[in-house]
């Protein structure tokens, strides 16, 4: 009898905000972020000499959770996430928990893009959804055996999506995803004539 089992699952955790903790106003998330990115002047000045599309607070501030009481909460909520999909891969954590390692504000204007890349050094990465205007970009994840398939025939554009070289994800305002800090994605550029405004992080073990 013929058998065919999956090896070695890549998982993708997508949910709600509100499906752990309090619930996180959408609205007031969005003007902080805008206050933020306004005020930083070291992260304005980072995206400019970097050639950063749009703005990221990730190489200028690491206190989000201080400066405002949203963060805050949101951190508690990401915290029950996290913990969520800890459990759902199954990870014996040796009595130690998964742990805030940085979070970041992403504002990414018209045309911009966000790289095909990963989190070194991190367990579990992902982001919140804040803005996403009408034609904006949706998050791009590669499947992690890409590199090593060499010889291999493409997939077929009706392949299932487990199946699939590349899986694009359209998120929701005030959803989260979540998955391993290994794996490759990115953001196509953004056709909106708006922002498109989110929130990552990474947590790391112990």
């Amino acid at each position: 009898m013929t058998k065919t089992s999956s090896l070695f699952v890549t998982r993708l955790y997508r949910a709600a905000l509100s499906e752990h903790g309090d619930p996180i106003n959408p609205s007031e998330l969005e003007t902080s972020c805008l206050t933020i990115a306004e005020d930083d002047e070291a992260g304005q000045t980072w995206c400019e000499e970097n050639n950063f599309p749009g703005y990221t607070s990730y190489a200028s501030l690491t206190d989000l959770g201080w400066r405002f009481p949203i963060f805050a909460d949101l951190i508690k909520v990401l915290d029950q996430h996290v913990a969520a999909f800890a459990e759902e891969l199954q990870f014996d954590l040796g009595g130690k928990a998964l742990v805030l390692e940085d979070i970041w504000i992403n504002i990414l204007p018209e045309g911009g893009i966000h790289t095909s890349h990963l989190h070194p050094h991190s367990v579990i990465s992902g982001t919140t959804y804040v803005a996403m205007p009408e034609g904006t970009s949706a998050i791009r994840f590669e499947d992690p055996r890409h590199p090593m398939m060499m010889a291999a025939p493409p997939r077929r554009s009706d392949a299932f999506e487990d199946q699939q070289t590349f899986v694009y994800v359209k998120p929701q305002v005030g959803e989260v995803l979540l998955w391993e800090s290994w794996l490759r994605h990115e953001v196509p550029m953004n056709m909106s004539e708006e922002d498109r405004v989110s929130v990552s992080f990474n947590y790391r073990w112990g």
